[in-house]
């Protein structure tokens, strides 16, 4: 009986421990000090050679700031928001880039994304390098929708 009832007790105190660390965990959550969506890193790559330098997601927008570092020039560059939904499908203007230049590229959204919200896409790259052949590259970007 003594050894039962000492593995009683082992157990009820680790679970009431265990009781007071998930309520503590749920009262930081409830009042919002627990916001996975607040510590979103913010992240834009395309492929080696090719920058983004800057970025930024608005709530009718999306903001590039490329830099060519290929070694050769880039002609007829756009970029397109690949899926669904908030800026899917939205393509650049068409530009061409120098080596070593940077150059502005502006996605105007058709389906607005929230402000706020989290902004997880693919970003398919086109490009012409000056020997004639066409590229398509995939790139991402991870960031949060700031308000204009």
């Amino acid at each position: 009986m003594k050894r039962g009832q000492a593995a009683m007790e082992f157990l009820m105190t680790y679970g009431w421990v265990l009781l007071v660390i998930l309520i503590a965990v749920m009262a930081l959550a409830y009042f919002g000090l627990l916001k996975p969506g607040d510590q979103l890193p913010e992240t834009c790559f395309f492929f080696p050679g090719l920058g983004c330098n800057d970025f930024k997601v608005t709530n009718d927008s999306v903001v590039m700031m490329v830099t060519n570092g290929m070694g050769i020039n880039l002609e007829n560059v756009s970029f397109t928001v690949d899926g669904v939904g908030p800026c899917g499908g939205d393509t650049s203007q068409i530009a061409d880039i120098k080596d070593g230049v940077s150059k502005m590229f502006i996605i105007n959204c058709t389906q607005l994304p929230d402000p706020g919200s989290a902004f997880r896409k693919d970003i398919r790259v086109a490009y012409t390098e000056t020997n004639g052949l066409d590229h398509m590259k995939i790139g991402s970007m991870d960031t949060k929708v700031e308000e204009n």
